[in-house]
């Protein structure tokens, strides 16, 4: 299982992970539709795909809570699917690294008994249908807090993977909230966006608005290939983007009002955070894939998140995990959909967030169009 975590080399520059002596991309991608069963007749086309075509994204809040409680089920879930890539979101496992040295953001946590435990709980859990047919790349926090984790199936080997908005700078975003894959043709983009939160006083205001300008630096500095940016975004663009507005628009914490009205509100449904991500789309020229397909609101179907079912969140909902696509892939869209539903969080597999794939067409025959 080493090769899962050792893909990367310094700088962020690409190493193909080693692949055993009886592997190769196209028998790798063979194993995978045979192991999908209900996909696999689809799926025997993969050895003619030049690059992924189908993605899931899923904030897991905790990989490891899921692996324990809830993989067998999610487990299904993707064998069913079959995605290329999967883009997962609070991983919440620490790097590696004893207390006072640096940090492997790279690799899981293994200098305890507890963390060795960890550590092999996931890799046995990866080193089984469907997850062993994918290369695994893990930006980890320092602690157990956010983190992101790539997936992409072994036929299909980016040409690079990076780990922060930054192409000057530090290698690796704060908390591990980052993962880059860049492909012949396009750049996939995973992150975790930070919450804004409830406070100016505890500076989460500006945590949220300095990420949103790097954000929007990052889409028009790297315009020169399509992007495909996916993951919890922490932000409900538009009213239909969540269950009920007026809740949403009125929450406060602890009776709390900014000093600025555009930042009161729900986290993820100020009028600051939705006017920033759309001034992101609209001058990075992105397209929300979901409401490309979806142009109204689905109450049972049409939100990412949900809220506690005990308590004043009961059955509010929000849209807060995405995938944005560059304008030049809006025609190749074929499906977005979130696989979650109602207000019991049924197909959430012990999240609160619900996973949420997407599906393009192949391009290679429009490319030159």
């Amino acid at each position: 299982m080493k090769r899962f975590f050792k893909p990367v080399e310094k700088d962020g520059s690409f190493k193909k992970p080693a692949l055993s002596s009886s592997s190769s991309p196209v028998k790798d991608c063979e194993k995978s539709a045979e192991n999908g069963s209900a996909a696999a007749n689809e799926n025997n086309n993969n050895t003619a795909k030049k690059e992924p075509l189908k993605f899931l994204t899923w904030n897991a809040n905790s990989f490891l809570l899921r692996i324990k409680n809830d993989w067998t089920e999610f487990s299904k879930f993707v064998e069913n699917l079959d995605p290329d890539v999967i883009a997962i979101q609070e991983v919440r496992m620490p790097a590696a690294g004893s207390k006072g040295a640096p940090k492997n953001p790279r690799e899981l946590k293994d200098d305890t008994s507890s963390s060795r435990e960890e550590k092999q709980i996931v890799l046995r859990a990866l080193s089984n249908p469907p997850f062993k047919n994918y290369n695994v790349w893990w930006s980890l926090s320092d602690s157990k807090y956010a983190g992101t984790a790539l997936f992409i199936k072994k036929c299909f080997q980016p040409i690079k993977v990076s780990f922060s908005l930054d192409q000057t700078g530090s290698k690796y975003e704060q908390d591990g909230r980052v993962i880059i894959a860049e492909f012949e043709s396009f750049r996939l983009l995973n992150t975790y966006v930070p919450n804004n939160g409830w406070k100016e006083e505890e500076s989460s205001f500006q945590r949220r608005r300095k990420w949103d300008k790097r954000m929007l630096e990052f889409v028009l500095r790297t315009s020169d290939k399509p992007l495909i940016w996916c993951g919890d975004l922490n932000v409900s663009h538009e009213d239909v983007d969540v269950s009920h507005p007026d809740f949403f628009s009125a929450a406060k914490l602890n009776n709390y009002v900014p000093p600025n009205k555009e930042d009161c509100g729900q986290p993820g449904f100020t009028l600051s955070e939705r006017k920033r991500f759309g001034s992101i789309l609209k001058e990075g020229k992105l397209v929300d894939a979901y409401r490309y397909l979806h142009k109204d609101k689905d109450m049972e179907r049409g939100f990412s998140w949900s809220g506690n079912p005990v308590g004043k969140y009961r059955g509010k909902r929000m849209r807060i995990d995405y995938f944005i696509v560059s304008e030049k892939l809006k025609e190749r869209i074929v499906t977005c959909e979130m696989h979650g539903h109602g207000i019991e969080l049924e197909g959430f597999y012990g999240s609160d967030h619900c996973p949420v794939s997407l599906e393009l067409s192949d391009g290679s025959s429009t490319d030159n169009a």
